[in-house]
């Protein structure tokens, strides 16, 4: 129990070392805008097009993301409903966040899953597209941090839940 309330405490502490940085105009703007890429909106909408207006391995692979997309989100339902984690603006003080922001649990991170289960099999398809697509996975999950919504452990259980989604559909798929 002591070694959950260390981890807790350390997850914590860098919640806030990155949510503490909220002020920044620049970083304001960057956040509120790539935290989108991983909504629902611009998941859905990007994989549909890829799936409509490609051929052939490229069409393939957006049908796998829309796999791992959609069964990426049945555990995170159900996690957040056995573990209702509260977000940490509701938990900690002194923390920033957006006007209006989400009601539901923390843990884990839709957008951190979304945006992992789709980007993974384009990953595996052409392995180059790694160094663009990876950090911009990550960049969405630190602006869910930065935007004071989840707490790091929320967004890495999101990134491995999306990662394994996205496999296990690549592998199905293709």
């Amino acid at each position: 129990m002591k070694f959950l309330l260390v981890f807790y405490e350390a997850d914590c502490r860098l919640f806030k070392r990155v949510n503490r940085h909220f002020d920044k105009k620049w970083l304001n703007i960057f956040f509120r805008n790539i935290t989108h890429i991983g909504g629902a909106r611009f998941t859905i909408a990007a994989v549909l097009a890829l799936m409509l207006f490609s051929s052939d391995k490229l069409r393939l692979t957006a049908l796998s993301s829309a796999l791992a997309l959609s069964f990426s989100h049945l555990p995170v339902h159900f996690i957040k409903k056995k573990y209702p984690r509260q977000r940490p603006y509701i938990r900690l003080e002194n923390i920033h966040f957006p006007v209006n922001p989400l009601q539901d649990h923390s843990f884990p991170s839709g957008h951190t899953t979304a945006v992992f289960s789709v980007i993974v099999p384009f990953v595996l398809l052409i392995p180059a597209l790694s160094f663009s697509l990876i950090p911009l996975a990550i960049l969405v999950g630190l602006s869910r941090v930065y935007l004071g919504l989840h707490y790091p452990t929320d967004v890495l259980a999101g990134g491995i839940l999306g990662t394994a989604t996205g496999l296990l559909s690549y592998s199905f798929i293709l």
